[in-house]
């Protein structure tokens, strides 16, 4: 239960009173039996007690119920009921006394007075109630968005700590394996994954990066690749791209690149190949990347590595409107990626 007064809910009862005085005010903009500020005055007065019965009645009566204890909420609602309904009456009486308060229509005889009173008073209650209701569901829906929000934030980070360390760790392995020949090349590749971790570290923490400069990054992650192969290896990467400044979530096209590498020419006994194109027209995306295999695998089925399903599911968490579409042919592997940049969720 809540404790008894939360100022936070109390002003929301606050704005529904004053929501309750205003429409009690334009209707009795025509009343004839009282003078405009003496309807002002009583409907102000009404006001206060409906308000504050109200923030009790939801706030510390009704969650006190239980459905487990029938006879004790029975016993609730008559005791809680009984005090509301002479509260109400002390208190029109109260305002009745200090001139606060005034009859709205003196030809009624007692019992209908009362009647009309004790009407207002449930019809308002009611109305609490409603707005209330209807408040605390807008309140409800709010927060679930926001939760699943942070849901697919918490696993977009988690797929994006699981990607990088991974990528990371496939050209580690290259420059190890250049080390390990005394390669002069060996001082090339770690000054091309000095600017991969540059990258990495200042410039994908924020949800975009400028395609640009994550062509950079893949042109050094490639030239990286090509160091460990003679001229054997033949890598075609070119590019159609309208404006190199739009916008797109960092390292989310890398996976494919490696996974051609990794999982493609690296495998391949003869004449290794990768083919990378990348067109970006009207925010519509179209990447596909080609690599050689050896053979077309366990009957044709594409076995998906740690990075594409991950890419997968990033893609389901980013967009809206995209395709991944995996093929293995013979002696060939093609990866098919379209994304409608605009459906960025």
């Amino acid at each position: 239960m809540r404790k008894l007064f939360d100022i936070k809910r109390f002003k929301l009862y606050g704005w529904i009173g004053l929501s309750l005085f205003l429409c009690n005010v334009l209707v009795n903009l025509g009343e004839q039996h009282r003078p405009f500020l003496q309807n002002l005055s009583s409907d102000l007065w009404i006001a206060i007690y409906v308000t504050v019965a109200s923030y009790l009645i939801f706030e510390f009566t009704l969650p006190q119920l239980s459905r487990k204890r029938i006879f004790w909420s029975v016993l609730i609602i008559l005791g809680h009921s009984f005090v509301y309904v002479i509260g109400l009456h002390l208190w029109k009486h109260m305002g009745l006394a200090s001139r606060i308060y005034f009859e709205p229509n003196p030809t009624l005889n007692a019992e209908q007075k009362e009647h009309d009173f004790f009407g207002f008073f449930v019809g308002a209650v009611f109305y609490f109630g409603i707005i209330r209701h209807i408040y605390n569901h807008i309140r409800l829906r709010r927060s679930a968005q926001q939760l699943l929000i942070e849901k697919q934030q918490a696993e977009l980070n988690y797929l994006k700590s699981q990607t990088n360390p991974h990528f990371l760790f496939n050209t580690l392995n290259n420059i190890y394996s250049l080390s390990r020949a005394k390669s002069d090349l060996a001082p090339e590749s770690i000054l091309r994954l000095s600017k991969i971790l540059r990258y990495m570290l200042y410039e994908t923490s924020g949800p975009y990066a400028a395609i640009g400069q994550d062509l950079r990054i893949m042109g050094d992650y490639i030239a990286l690749e090509k160091l460990r192969y003679d001229e054997s290896l033949r890598v075609n990467f070119n590019n159609d791209i309208e404006d190199m400044n739009q916008a797109i979530p960092p390292l989310l096209l890398i996976p494919l690149v490696e996974n051609a590498f990794k999982h493609g020419a690296s495998e391949t006994r003869s004449e290794p190949f990768v083919d990378i194109h990348l067109a970006i027209k009207n925010r519509q995306l179209l990447f596909i990347v080609k690599n050689s295999t050896d053979g077309s695998g366990e009957n044709g089925k594409v076995k998906e590595s740690i990075g594409l399903t991950n890419l997968r599911r990033q893609l389901e968490l980013l967009f809206s409107d995209y395709d991944l579409n995996l093929k293995q042919e013979e002696n060939e592997f093609i990866a098919t990626l379209k994304i409608n940049l605009a459906s960025h969720v």
